[in-house]
């Protein structure tokens, strides 16, 4: 980790890391697991809106397809997690493996995904809890859930271009 990234880190959990916060990342991170949340919105979506299964199964895809693809580039880097005298680790993960963030990578996939399903501008209020909140937790650098962001992104809209090509 750079002295930048724990700086930076650092700051974050000082700022944020009290037990409200805390408590909110935690449930993030409870819901953004392996994407389940975000897939488990995907499957309701296709439940109720019949008219729209096939658009509702891509956007799901989609989200499938960017955790992933978040979990080979993170053998392949095989950066570590934070570790730091003034980092606090204040969750639980699955992994020692750190870049890029899985959950800012599902999280920005599905805001991208529903957003465009929706008509809705999902990214700006989806993707900031869910990246802060790794912060907070102490599991991810930053530049962790920023490559995991744009991971998502990229992937979204590869799946949907793939698919419906320009529409």
């Amino acid at each position: 980790m750079s002295d930048r990234e724990a700086e930076v880190l650092v700051a974050v959990q000082t700022a944020l890391a009290k037990p409200p916060a805390v408590r909110a990342a935690r449930m993030l991170s409870f819901f953004g697991e392996h994407g389940a949340g975000w897939v488990a919105v995907g499957v309701a979506g296709w439940l109720v809106d019949r008219r729209r299964r096939p658009e509702w199964t891509v956007a799901t895809t989609s989200v499938v397809a960017a955790h992933a693809t978040s979990i080979v580039v993170k053998r392949l880097v095989r950066r570590r997690r934070p570790h730091h005298a003034g980092v606090q680790v204040l969750a639980g993960t699955p992994s020692k493996l750190s870049f890029p963030s899985s959950h800012a990578t599902s999280t920005t996939a599905a805001a991208i995904a529903y957003g465009a399903l929706t008509n809705q501008p999902l990214a700006p209020l989806l993707v900031p809890p869910m990246a802060i909140s790794r912060l907070v937790l102490g599991v991810h650098y930053p530049t962790d859930v920023l490559a995991g962001a744009v991971l998502g992104a990229v992937v979204a809209r590869g799946v949907r271009r793939a698919v419906w090509g320009r529409r």
